[in-house]
């Protein structure tokens, strides 16, 4: 796509009236790219810290991240920048001296990428580290790099992950080895739809609702197969809903939340009316789903575990819960065990002081911490390990905070919610729906105070 810029020499200000997609060559938009990029033009100095802010930005990380990326990147380009951040679409004003170029930046979509997330950190570390002894052409190199990176997975490893995931998740909901057995078929077969089809640039709502379908049939269908050789296995149904939660939009959900937090209204805003719409149309694809063959979200079956054998199988479980969601957000094999880590330590946290009177009869308590609590608690102790591993490795915090959470995230709740509003059960749907809205908001905030302890950068207003 080509991007026109005008000047008004008078005034010494710049724009660029048409926004550039990630299609948009570099070439197209720079006039001096053999020059010093501190000696550049301002228009092409605009040039490499929108697009900085545009390999951030469609990576899915937060508005804070991406703007602190572009703000790190134009004081060495001696800069002062500033960045309205949406969804999809950066608006940026740069400022020199008493000249001033805007620019606007969009994305066809949205998505996660947490190697892409590495890759423009360690971009900015460069930067910083030698920014002064690059040309313009070299600091588009150093993004071609990231831009063109590929996948890390094919689509059968991404299906296996999202297997892998949901099986665990089912089994940290309180499902048993047939619901977790038929919930990696589906949402396996379910999640390589989806795949397939974003990969081919389908619309991701279709591909959502395309996938949820899948997993769903493809549970029952396993279920099916297994009542052949037990036919008890037709009583676990309710793990069907296992199979769909590998669509729950934790990291957009989880940024939103962050962004608000550092009142990012527009980009939080859009973020959580995005991570909504996708919630109500897969929990209403699951329902009709449901509907059609006869499927209902009852309770799990009781395990009989003890207290130490079931702790021991949450903290495998999360960790392999953890793994798998940071697989599907393309993080590298040693960034997801690092992630795994910390979910394990941090889930098991949390479903332990859910459970604490059952798990410790000896202490008298007569009900275990609120889960909304203790959903806070684990975000805190998930953002205080990942700073920690942050120190030891060069991994972006972001990238081992959310998906260690996204495990957190209610998504049984929500469809419950969904399920009971369908069937016009309001008290049913009503509380439901209010128990997952309180562990969502406390997740962010929780993960929120971590990053004050920690960070002085995020302490910071400005």
């Amino acid at each position: 796509m080509d991007t026109i810029a005008t000047r008004d020499a008078q005034r010494s200000h710049g724009m660029r009236v048409h926004p550039h997609h990630m299609q948009a060559a570099w070439k197209d938009v720079v006039s001096e790219g053999d020059q010093l990029a501190r000696d550049a033009s301002l228009a092409d100095k605009s040039s490499i810290v929108c697009r900085t802010g545009q390999l951030m930005l469609a990576s899915g990380t937060g508005a804070w991240r991406v703007r602190d990326s572009m703000n790190r990147v134009a004081r060495i380009l001696g800069l002062t920048v500033h960045v309205d951040l949406s969804l999809l679409s950066i608006e940026c004003t740069c400022i020199q001296g008493h000249e001033s170029f805007s620019e606007v930046v969009s994305l066809p979509t949205t998505g996660v990428n947490t190697h892409r997330i590495w890759l423009m950190e360690d971009y900015v570390r460069e930067v910083e580290a030698h920014g002064s002894q690059l040309t313009v052409r070299d600091f588009h190199k150093l993004l071609d790099v990231v831009e063109h990176s590929t996948p890390d997975y094919t689509l059968w490893q991404l299906g296996l992950a999202a297997g892998s995931a949901c099986g665990a998740f089912v089994f940290l909901l309180g499902g048993g080895p047939v619901e977790m057995l038929c919930a990696f078929v589906g949402a396996g077969l379910g999640n390589l739809v989806r795949a397939s089809m974003l990969r081919r640039r389908l619309g991701q709502f279709s591909c959502i609702a395309c996938g949820v379908a899948v997993a769903c049939v493809c549970y029952l269908l396993a279920l099916l197969g297994l009542s052949r050789l037990d036919p008890t296995a037709l009583a676990h149904e309710a793990g069907y809903i296992g199979a769909m939660l590998f669509v729950i939009p934790g990291f957009p959900l989880i940024t939103a939340g962050l962004d608000i937090a550092k009142l990012d209204m527009r980009s939080g805003i859009e973020r959580l009316v995005y991570a909504m719409a996708v919630i109500v149309l897969a929990t209403l694809m699951g329902w009709l789903v449901a509907e059609v063959v006869g499927l209902s979200p009852d309770d799990f079956q009781p395990l009989g575990l003890g207290p130490a054998a079931l702790t021991l199988l949450r903290v495998a479980m999360s960790f392999v819960g953890v793994f798998s969601f940071s697989v599907m957000f393309n993080s590298p094999v040693q960034m997801a065990a690092t992630a795994g880590v910390i979910g394990a330590v941090s889930n098991t946290l949390r479903l332990t002081l859910a459970d604490l009177p059952s798990l410790l009869p000896g202490l008298g308590l007569a009900a275990g911490c609120p889960p909304e609590a203790a959903a806070f608690l684990g975000a805190i102790i998930s953002g205080l390990l990942a700073h920690l591993a942050e120190r030891w490795t060069s991994y972006p915090r972001i990238s081992l905070t959310v998906p260690s959470i996204v495990i957190m995230v209610p998504g049984l709740y929500l469809y419950r919610a969904m399920y009971y509003m369908c069937v016009f059960d309001t008290a049913s749907m009503l509380s439901w729906f209010v128990r997952a809205v309180l562990i969502v908001a406390f997740l962010p905030v929780g993960l929120g105070i971590a990053r004050t302890l920690t960070d002085p950068r995020w302490r910071k207003t400005s």
